[in-house]
């Protein structure tokens, strides 16, 4: 489970569930004092849940996605 780093709203999901993606692919975009910033897969995987919507609001340490290699 890939978790906020900071917190923010959230801007835009690129992925969708169960979208295959590669390693250092942008899964969603979080917002954080009007600068984006790109939310990355870890490794290669599928994207088997995601925890957000567009326009959620985050704090650091909430869960976004979930990754299944």
């Amino acid at each position: 489970i890939i978790e906020a780093p900071l917190g923010g709203n959230i801007f835009r999901t690129i992925a969708s569930e169960g979208d295959s993606v590669k390693a250092d692919a942008t899964v969603l975009i979080l917002e954080a004092m009007k600068m984006e910033t790109e939310i990355k897969a870890p490794s290669a995987g599928i994207i088997s849940k995601i925890f957000v919507k567009p326009g959620d609001t985050v704090k650091p340490g909430n869960p976004l996605f979930e990754i299944q290699s």
